[in-house]
């Protein structure tokens, strides 16, 4: 490394440094923002993450960045580049939370953003295009069932029948929450959407890592090699039959054991490909016999669960589609029930652009920060920005108690070994 590239990286790791105690002021707030004891709830168009966006817009404006929203009710912060005309550059991540979460998950993105673009601002530096911070809605699948609500709205690509889907605790739809925090749900069923073909240069986002990968290498900083897509059946259930407790086996048509069934084919199938090493997972998250009617002698006639199942490579996640199919039909001919998988949900698979993945990769040695590269395993924003054909890149944070949990444990220090990473990026390829 030059002499003047070494001093080059000393004054971005210097005015990332900076932004130490006013990044952590706004993590305390944050956390106040959404307190839910146990953890934060961050609820998506409520309370919770309405907070938390007048928060990061009141933190935007003291850095004189420009505001602005759109139909979803994103959130916008922008600092101005030489060429307003060109491209934009966005940075982004979500401002809610799972119930009883963590505080950092996606927080710790849209912190990263509004951390690197202060840093420009004390380097006296200017972009050669707009860098936009983007707060997004509603990344957290668990309070609709709809993946990337905020990102696909802002991209026009909300599947059919979004806006009409209830959240799970207060039963609204999803237009009513959109309206009642500015948004504008017919808009976005006329189409309206506020990235234009082509009108952004590159996606880049910050997450705390949701996999004990960097805690296990002792590393603070990893970079992403690629988003998986899924599949998901979020209310599905299995039909058998409601029978006496001595009912002979050759009789009965158990939901429950079906349900078992598939689980362990599931697991079956899991296994397989991890032998093989082709990387995938699936998760019941929901797997319960019928509350209103199970009991100590009865047979239970009916079984509800919910499947979510990712891989990195479309042609696996369509193989992985046809192979739960056959699972199925195998279970129901032998056992007697039905499977009723009710509405599907999918998001395509997120590939990380080779280019910002290299780029990224020089920034940490350049500031001799040493990194993993890793898959993630969670979805995330940048998926549906890839699926619209934007470049994107993802930088991870080491966190050590895992994700969607209230003891998410980012370190300032390891969240601004990120941030100098993505800051390094950004000098490099953006000024």
């Amino acid at each position: 490394m030059t002499e003047s590239a070494t001093s080059s990286a000393d004054a971005i790791k210097a005015a990332i440094e900076a932004q130490r105690q006013p990044m952590q002021a706004l993590f305390d707030q944050l956390h106040l923002d959404g307190l839910d004891e146990p953890g934060v709830s961050r609820d998506p168009y409520g309370a919770g993450e309405q907070r938390a966006h007048a928060t990061v817009t009141r933190a935007a404006k003291a850095l004189g960045l420009q505001i602005g929203h759109d139909a979803v009710a994103n959130l916008y912060m922008t600092l101005p580049g030489h060429d307003r005309t060109a491209p934009a550059m966005v940075i982004g991540s979500h401002l809610d939370s799972v119930p009883h979460g963590g505080n950092f998950d996606g927080a710790a993105g849209v912190l990263a953003g509004l951390a690197a673009v202060s840093a420009l601002r004390t380097l006296g530096l200017t972009p050669d295009r707009d860098i936009t911070v983007m707060g997004i809605r509603a990344e957290e699948s668990v309070w609709f069932q709809v993946s990337y609500i905020g990102s696909r709205g802002s991209l026009g690509t909300l599947p059919d029948g979004a806006l009409d889907v209830r959240r799970i605790d207060t039963g609204r739809t999803l237009a009513d929450h959109i309206a009642d925090c500015g948004g504008n749900p017919a808009a976005l069923l006329a189409g309206r959407r506020h990235f234009a073909s082509g009108s952004i240069h590159a996606y880049l986002e910050l997450h705390i890592e949701q996999a004990p990968g960097l805690v296990e290498a002792d590393r603070s900083v990893a970079i992403c090699t690629g988003i998986p897509g899924n599949f998901r059946y979020p209310d599905a259930w299995i039909e058998g039959r409601h029978d006496h407790v001595g009912l002979p086996r050759r009789f009965r048509r158990d939901a429950a054991t079906a349900g078992a069934e598939f689980a362990m084919a599931l697991d079956a199938l899991w296994e397989d490909h991890e032998s093989r090493g082709i990387p995938m997972a699936c998760t019941l998250g929901r797997f319960h016999t019928d509350m209103a009617a199970h009991g100590l002698t009865i047979v239970p006639g009916r079984f509800h669960f919910s499947l979510d199942v990712r891989a990195y490579d479309a042609a696996v996640l369509g193989e992985l589609d046809r192979e739960v199919d056959r699972i199925i039909d195998g279970i129901e001919q032998r056992r007697g029930v039905r499977f009723h998988l009710g509405s599907k949900a999918q998001a395509a698979v997120g590939p990380v652009d080779p280019a910002i993945r290299t780029g990224l990769a020089s920034a940490a040695k350049a500031q001799e920060i040493p990194v993993l590269q890793i898959g993630s395993p969670a979805s995330h924003d940048g998926a549906a920005f890839a699926a619209a054909g934007v470049p994107i890149g993802m930088i991870f944070v080491r966190n050590e108690n895992g994700s969607h949990n209230p003891h998410e444990a980012m370190t300032i220090d390891d969240f601004l070994d990120g941030v100098t990473v993505m800051a390094h990026w950004i000098v490099e390829n953006l000024v």
